[in-house]
C-alpha cells in the first residue's frame, strides 16, 4: 500500500480554477499520514506527518501506536534561489512613513507585502490619497492589486469612490479585487459599472461582479442576471446565488416564460431556494418529461425536496424506476426521492406494484431498498402482500432485499399472516444464504409456531460460537419465539454452555412455561458450566424458571445468589484482574475488538466502523484509565454513559421490553435491545418508563476470553486516543 501526499497544479478555468493531481510525496509505510502541506514564507513547502495517532478520516489507522512517531519535513527546489529575509524581520517597520510602505507594495516578497497592506490600512483616511496616486500611475500589477486591499479596509466614501477607479483597470485580476471591495462595501452607486462587467468581461471578473451585485440587492440587476446564459457552472451558480440574494421573487419568475433553458433552469433554481414563490406542482411537474436534459435534472432535483407534491408525480416516477438506463447514481438518487415521498399512498401503491413486477429486477430491488428505508410506523397493507410474493419467487437477491424491509417496519396484524407465509418459505429454502434464512425466520411476527426437525437443527447449529454475531443474534430469536418439543428443549442444553452473553437471555426463554423437574434440572446445571454464568441476570433466569417445580427454581435462586457480590467483593476482583493483565498487545487487540467472539464492534465504533448501540470508543482511550475500562467491560452494569442508560418499558399488554432508547417521538419510542435488534412501542401502549439498572452489554465477557486476549483487549481500548500523543 502507498501512502502519498498529493500536488495539485491549479489553473485558471473560466470563472473558477481547475486542478492537475499528481503524485508529490509517496511512501509504502502505512503509519505515515500526510496531513497537511503548506508553502512557508520563502517558497518552500513544509510537509506535516502526524504519525500513527492520527486517524482522523484515515480507514488504515484506528488505534494509536506511540512508537511510530511524526514528523515535519521541508521541501525545497534543488538549485532554488534563496530569499533573504522572507517575512521582512529585519525592516524597520515602525520607523516607515506611508511612502516607505507604498514601495512595498510592489516587493517580490508576498509577506511583505502583506504586512504593507496591513499598515497602509491603519493610516485609514491618511492613505487615501497617496494610494489612488499609485492606483493611476504605477505599473507594477502587485502594487495596484495591493493598493485596492489597502482601500477595501478604508472607510468613507473617498476610498469607495477610489475603488470604483479600480473597477476600470486594465487588469482582470485588480477588477476581480475591486468587485469584491464594491461588494462588500454594498456600494450602490458601483451598481452601473457591475453591471456592465458582469454582461461582458473575462469569467472571473464576472463572477465576481455577480457577486457583488447580489450583496448589494437592487432589484435592477434581476433582469441582466436572469438572461445572462452563462456555459461555466461557476458563473451559472454566482447569477443564481446573486438572485436568491435579491430576493425579488416577481421579479425573476419573469424567467420562467423565457424560451431559453438556461434562464427557465435559473429562474426555478432561484425562486425554489426563496421559498418556492411562483412554483408549485402544476408548473414543474411536465419538465420532469421534457425533451431538455437542462430542465429536466432541474425539475427532478426541486420535487426531490418537496414530498407534498407526490401524488401528482408518482406516474413520473414509476417510468424512472422502470428505466434500464439509469446509472447506479441516478437510481441512487431516485431511491432518495422515493424514500420521502413514501408516506404518500400512490408512492405506496406504485412500489408494491414495481416490487411485485414484472420488470427489470434493478427496478424492483430498488422498489424494495425504498421500502425497508421508508420512514414509517407500520408497513402500508399493499406492501405485505407485494413483498411476500417476492419471496415466494425464490430469486437471492431479491428475496434477501424482500427479508430487509420485513424486518424494518411491523406489518399490521390482519396482514400478517400474508407476509409470515412468504418469510416461512426463505426460512426454509436451503439455497438461500444462512443470514437470509435467519433473518426471515426472526421477522416472522407472532409465535407459537413449530419447526420441522430439519429447519430446528438449522437454526439450533448456528447458535454456535463458530458463526457471525448477527446469525448467532438471528438464529437465537427465531429459538425464543418457537414452540419447542420436550426434546428440542432437551437439545438445547449443550449451547447454554458455550452460548455467549449475548445469545444466553433468548436460549434461556426457550424453557418459559415448562414444569419438567428433570428439564430444570438440567438447565441449572449447564448453567452452572456456562462461561457465561456471570452475566445472567434475575430478570432473565427468574421466568425461565417460574413453571418448574419449587425444588428448581430454589436451586435457580441459590445460583443467583452466588452471582451477586457486594461493592467490595467486585473491587477487590477487579484490582486482581488488572494486576494479572500485562503485556497486552494494541494490535492483536484490535484483531480480539473486532472478532466474533468479543463481539465488541457490534455494538461499538471506533472510527467509522462499528456498530451504534454502545457508547462510540473512538477517543475512549483518552479518558478512562486502565481500571475504569476493565471495569466497564467486566461489571458493565457498575455505571452508565451518558445518552446510554438502559431503561425499561412495561406495555398495556404486559410485555417488558429492556434497551437504550434510539428514538422518542411523539407517536412511538425505538429501542435497541441488541447488536440487531430493535423494538417499536407505541406511546398509547406505554403502561410504564422507568431507568433500567441492568446494561445492555451483558456482563461476562472476561470468562469468554484467555487472560491474554483480554489484556490485548485492554490494551487496545487505552490505544483508543484522538489527536497527538
Amino acid at each position: 500500500m502507498l501512502v502519498l501526499s498529493q500536488l495539485l497544479i491549479l489553473s485558471p478555468a473560466g470563472a473558477t480554477l481547475t486542478s492537475q493531481d499528481s503524485d508529490f510525496l509517496v511512501s509504502p509505510d502505512p503509519d505515515f499520514h500526510p496531513t497537511d502541506v503548506l508553502e512557508d514564507a520563502d517558497g518552500s513547502l513544509v510537509v506535516i506527518d502526524t504519525g500513527a495517532w492520527y486517524k482522523l478520516c484515515c480507514p488504515t489507522s484506528q488505534l494509536a501506536k506511540p512508537d511510530v512517531l511524526g514528523a515535519i519535513y521541508r521541501i525545497r527546489r534543488k538549485n532554488g534561489t534563496q530569499v533573504q529575509d522572507p517575512r521582512g524581520l529585519k525592516l524597520d517597520w515602525e520607523g516607515m512613513s506611508s511612502a516607505d510602505l507604498l514601495k512595498l507594495l510592489e516587493d517580490p516578497r508576498p509577506a511583505v507585502r502583506r504586512r504593507a497592506v496591513e499598515g497602509l490600512a491603519k493610516l485609514q483616511g491618511a492613505a487615501v490619497e497617496p494610494v489612488v496616486a499609485l492606483i493611476a500611475n504605477s505599473s507594477s500589477v502587485e502594487a495596484r492589486r495591493g493598493a485596492v486591499w489597502v482601500l477595501t479596509r478604508v472607510d468613507g466614501s473617498r476610498a469607495r469612490a477610489a475603488v470604483r477607479q479600480a473597477l476600470n483597470d486594465r487588469e482582470a485580476t485588480i477588477r476581480q479585487a475591486a468587485c469584491h471591495s464594491a461588494g462588500l462595501w454594498r456600494d450602490a452607486a458601483a451598481l452601473p459599472q457591475l453591471l456592465a462587467m458582469f454582461k461582458a468581461d473575462v469569467p472571473g471578473v464576472q463572477r465576481a461582479a455577480a457577486e457583488a451585485l447580489g450583496r448589494i440587492g437592487d432589484k435592477q440587476a434581476v433582469p441582466a442576471l436572469l438572461s445572462s446564459e452563462p456555459n461555466d457552472r461557476a458563473l451559472e451558480h454566482s447569477a443564481i446565488y446573486a438572485l436568491i440574494e435579491i430576493g425579488d421573487a416577481q421579479g425573476t419568475a419573469l424567467g420562467l416564460r423565457s424560451s431559453s433553458s438556461k434562464t427557465h433552469r435559473t429562474a426555478l433554481i432561484a425562486l425554489d431556494q426563496m421559498g418556492g414563490h411562483h412554483l408549485d406542482a402544476d408548473r414543474v411537474t411536465p419538465l420532469l418529461a421534457s425533451d431538455d436534459p437542462l430542465l429536466k435534472e432541474t425539475a427532478s432535483w426541486i420535487a426531490g425536496h418537496r414530498p407534498q407534491w407526490g401524488p401528482r408525480l408518482a406516474g413520473f416516477f414509476r417510468a424512472r424506476l422502470l428505466d434500464r438506463k439509469l446509472s447506479s447514481k441516478e437510481r441512487e438518487e431516485l431511491n432518495g426521492q422515493l424514500v420521502r415521498f413514501s408516506k404518500n399512498i400512490e408512492i405506496q401503491e406504485l412500489l408494491a406494484s414495481v416490487a411485485e413486477g414484472p420488470g427489470p429486477v434493478e427496478s424492483r430491488l430498488s422498489a424494495l431498498r425504498v421500502m425497508s428505508k421508508a420512514p414509517l410506523k407500520t408497513m402500508p397493507a399493499q406492501w405485505t402482500a407485494s413483498l411476500a410474493a417476492v419471496m415466494v419467487e425464490g430469486r437471492t437477491d431479491l428475496a434477501q432485499q424482500a427479508v430487509l424491509a420485513a424486518r424494518a417496519l411491523p406489518a399490521p396484524k390482519e396482514q400478517a399472516a400474508t407476509l409470515n407465509a412468504g418469510l416461512w418459505q426463505v426460512g426454509r429454502d436451503a439455497r438461500m444464504p444462512q443470514e437470509t434464512r435467519l433473518d426471515a425466520l426472526a421477522s416472522v411476527s407472532g409465535g407459537g409456531a413449530r419447526l420441522e426437525p430439519g429447519l430446528f437443527e438449522f437454526v439450533r447449529s448456528s447458535v454456535r460460537p463458530a458463526h457471525s454475531v448477527a446469525a448467532r443474534g438471528s438464529a437465537a430469536v427465531v429459538l425464543r419465539k418457537a414452540a419447542l418439543s420436550p426434546e428440542q428443549r432437551w437439545s438445547l442444553l449443550e449451547l447454554i454452555r458455550e452460548a455467549s452473553p449475548l445469545e444466553l437471555p433468548a436460549l434461556l426463554a426457550c424453557f418459559e412455561g415448562s414444569p419438567d423437574q428433570a428439564l430444570g434440572t438440567g438447565l441449572l446445571a449447564a448453567l452452572e458450566q456456562s462461561k457465561s454464568l456471570v452475566s445472567l441476570r434475575a430478570d432473565v433466569l427468574t421466568p425461565a424458571l417460574a413453571a418448574f417445580p419449587a425444588a428448581v427454581r430454589a436451586r435457580g435462586e441459590k445460583l443467583l445468589a452466588s452471582l451477586e457480590g457486594d461493592t467490595e467483593k467486585q473491587r477487590t476482583r477487579l484490582e486482581a484482574l488488572l494486576s494479572s493483565l500485562r503485556g497486552g498487545d494494541m494490535r492483536r487487540g484490535q484483531v480480539v475488538f473486532n472478532s466474533p467472539k468479543a463481539a465488541c464492534s457490534s455494538c461499538h465504533t471506533i472510527g467509522y466502523l462499528g456498530g451504534r448501540v454502545g457508547p462510540d470508543l473512538t477517543k475512549v482511550g483518552q479518558v478512562r484509565t486502565e481500571r475504569d475500562l476493565l471495569e466497564a467491560v467486566v461489571y458493565p452494569s457498575a455505571s452508565f454513559v451518558r445518552s446510554y442508560e438502559p431503561v425499561v418499558v412495561a406495555t398495556q399488554s404486559g410485555e417488558v421490553h429492556s434497551g437504550v432508547v434510539r428514538l422518542e417521538t411523539d407517536d412511538e419510542i425505538l429501542l435497541a435491545t441488541g447488536p440487531r435488534t430493535e423494538v417499536r412501542i407505541a406511546q398509547a401502549e406505554v403502561r410504564e418508563m422507568r431507568p433500567g439498572t441492568v446494561s445492555v452489554m451483558p456482563s461476562g465477557l472476561e470468562e469468554q476470553l484467555t487472560r491474554q486476549e483480554l489484556a490485548d483487549l485492554l490494551a487496545f481500548l487505552k490505544g483508543t486516543r484522538w489527536g497527538a500523543q
